[in-house]
């Protein structure tokens, strides 16, 4: 077993599959006490790094220190799901909404009711999915494909993203005001 000098820090998860982050660097000890004192707040958090840095970890991390840990968590790889798609499975859509919607789907927003939503790859969200994205994050209520009704939706947003979002706005291809 490897030893650690004096000043590795330990953080207890849980049960969950990373049930430990080991860490001696200052910078990682401000993001912990960053952590601290986001995780029982309502804020939206960005995570921005590189890929193969943890950002999940870190976004799993405030959930579980969260008054919210015991609700779901809901992970969306913004990059992993079809254009075509995104819409659905972020919003749901109720049966007959569209050609081959056979049955009422509820979205990953709405899976994540009460609890934490975690969208990775946010860089990756089409423009036009983006405003929609903003609406549910300003006015928390949503609506199904096909479906008129307004659903309340109470849950924390936590984003990453390994993009430059700042130049991503400069480009076009990232909204500022989200």
């Amino acid at each position: 077993m490897k030893e650690f000098d004096e000043d590795m820090q330990n953080i207890d998860m849980g049960n969950e599959a990373y049930d430990r982050i080991v860490y001696n660097s200052e910078k990682m000890k401000k993001i912990i006490s960053m952590i601290d004192e986001i995780a029982n707040t309502n804020a939206t958090v960005l995570i921005m790094g590189e890929t193969g840095v943890g950002k999940e970890v870190l976004a799993k991390l405030i959930h579980q220190k969260s008054y919210r840990r015991n609700k779901r968590f809901v992970v969306i790889n913004c990059a992993a799901i079809p254009e075509s798609l995104i819409e659905s499975e972020l919003f749901g859509h109720e049966k007959g909404a569209f050609t081959g919607a056979s049955y009422r789907k509820i979205g990953k927003f709405e899976q994540a009711q009460g609890g934490t939503v975690f969208l990775d790859e946010i860089g990756e969200l089409p423009l036009n999915m983006q405003i929609k994205f903003l609406r549910v994050l300003q006015e928390r209520q949503l609506e199904r494909i096909g479906s008129s009704n307004t659903i309340d939706i109470d849950m924390r947003v936590i984003v990453a993203t390994n993009k430059d979002l700042f130049k991503e706005i400069q480009s076009g291809n990232f909204r500022e005001d989200l």
